[in-house]
């Protein structure tokens, strides 16, 4: 037979403010199991807690619930007073009647019902607890990093400086991911290659590093301590142990109109490549899609040409099985889709182009490189409009309701990068509201305006039209100035 005692928190005025406590201790002091009832001011404090021991012992209690605040406040706090007073821990429940009620109900009849709703709802879970008794199991004390971007370079730099090994899984052929693709970084306008490269070059020479990148997580068994994966490696069709990187076979493939998805298919790269100047690991990857001796057993100029016999058509995916004791997620993200933004003709003009794709024309390793010019006929473009807040704050089911917090920065830096660089060119900007959060984002935006002349206007770009001569007619609204 259960001996359940439930210990009502009033939190102040928190709670009872609004919710009746007396009542719902007398409620709940009536469910079955229950032998104890009672309320107090502060259950979580030293007298609080000394009630819950004085009655787990007088009233021999096996179990207990404390309706109080969020377990992420006190829980830890209860369970050691339980234990200290002889009952198992696990057979304390918490009913959250703070966060969960208190805080956001205004009339106390409503409150008092959910309070006495939800201390039932805990006085049932403890009367189906057991007792439990904390174990241990072996850790295996390696870690896994899914993603080879910053954030998966980082993590896995801290993990490995904590002296763990770690192991990075990268889908691409190098990692760094979109970062390698930056120009400038925000606020600071701090070159992106400066603060990634010497990362990835230390992700590389670490002992306790070991990276695997043209592959993927094919499988993940186990539990939190003890996880075994699958990866598939995938056939670069290079021996990595024999491939120096010195780019020949890159320069003398005669397959050349690939695709570059490097600078987002705004150029061409070659068959057999490597994705940078900086890569990591530089090693050549073919890409069986356009290889001609993969494809119809024709050409083999690049096995001719590597000095290294690094060439290896025959290469097959390989499956590497791993245990692992934690695994980091850090996937990154994918640029939304312009599918349903038609209104911006970015399917109709070469001219109208993403902020990344922008990005790769400003960058000196870009298609251009380094030099803005017009997607459509190579000549510099003197008027540029950045349209904000595309499928951000968008309620018609096409983008996301929310802001994306990112994008304000992200266009004021190349905003400021177009005028610092191109002061013929004028920049307008139409947004719905200019959003700075964080250290010195504010002070950013506002060199863009006052120091870089860039021009904002706060409404919103209805429709973009290419016209006959080349350009672009941008239809938008100018709230401030009802036009």
């Amino acid at each position: 037979m259960q001996r359940i005692g439930v210990f009502v928190c009033w939190c102040g005025s928190n709670i009872a403010a609004t919710v009746d406590v007396n009542a719902v201790s007398e409620a709940l002091s009536h469910e079955p199991g229950v032998v104890y009832s009672i309320n107090y001011q502060y259950m979580c404090s030293e007298a609080g807690q000394n009630l819950i021991k004085d009655a787990i012992r007088e009233k021999k209690l096996t179990g207990v619930v404390i309706c109080s605040c969020s377990p992420r406040m006190h829980e830890a706090t209860f369970l050691k007073a339980a234990a200290a007073a002889g009952l198992n821990p696990y057979m304390v429940e918490i009913a959250n009647i703070r966060e969960q009620c208190s805080w956001i109900h205004k009339d106390m009849p409503t409150a008092t019902e959910k309070a006495i709703i939800l201390g039932r709802a805990a006085i049932a879970k403890v009367q189906l607890n057991t007792p439990l008794t904390a174990g241990e199991s072996p850790v295996t004390k390696r870690a896994l990093v899914i993603g080879g971007g910053i954030a998966g370079i980082q993590t896995a730099l801290d993990i490995a400086e904590a002296g763990f090994e770690v192991d990075i899984v990268e889908k691409q052929p190098t990692i760094g991911g979109k970062m390698t693709q930056l120009d400038k970084t925000f606020p600071t306008l701090d070159c992106a290659a400066c603060i990634l490269t010497p990362k990835m070059v230390d992700c590389a020479q670490n002992e306790n590093i070991n990276i695997y990148a043209y592959s993927e997580v094919a499988e993940v068994k186990g539990f939190v301590g003890n996880f075994t994966v699958k990866i598939r490696k995938k056939a670069r069709y290079v021996d990595e142990t024999k491939c120096t990187g010195c780019g020949l076979c890159t320069e003398k493939c005669p397959q050349k109109k690939v695709p570059n998805e490097f600078n987002l298919g705004m150029d061409t790269r070659r068959a057999i490549y490597i994705p940078f100047a900086q890569a990591v690991p530089k090693i050549a990857t073919i890409d069986p899609d356009y290889c001609n001796m993969l494809k119809n057993g024709k050409c083999g100029v690049c096995a001719k040409v590597c000095t290294a016999g690094a060439i290896n058509y025959k290469q097959q995916d390989e499956i590497i099985e791993r245990e692992y004791g934690a695994i980091v997620v850090a996937t990154g993200y994918n640029p939304i889709k312009l599918d349903n933004f038609d209104e911006y003709s970015y399917s109709q003009s070469n001219d109208v182009v993403t902020p990344l794709e922008f990005e790769r024309l400003m960058n000196a390793a870009g298609p251009t490189n380094g030099v803005l010019l017009r997607p459509s006929d190579g000549k510099h473009p003197h008027t540029i409009v950045f349209v904000q807040c595309v499928g951000s704050r968008d309620t018609s089911g096409c983008g996301k309701p929310y802001c994306s917090k990112i994008c304000c920065m992200y266009t004021a830096k190349h905003a400021m990068l177009t005028r610092e660089k191109y002061p013929d060119t004028d920049v307008y900007v139409f947004y719905i509201d200019v959003r700075t959060p964080g250290k010195s984002f504010d002070e950013f935006y506002r060199r863009a305006v006052e120091e870089y002349g860039v021009h904002y206007i706060k409404g919103m770009v209805g429709k973009v039209t290419p016209r006959a001569d080349g350009k672009l007619s941008v239809q938008a609204s100018d709230l401030i100035a009802n036009e």
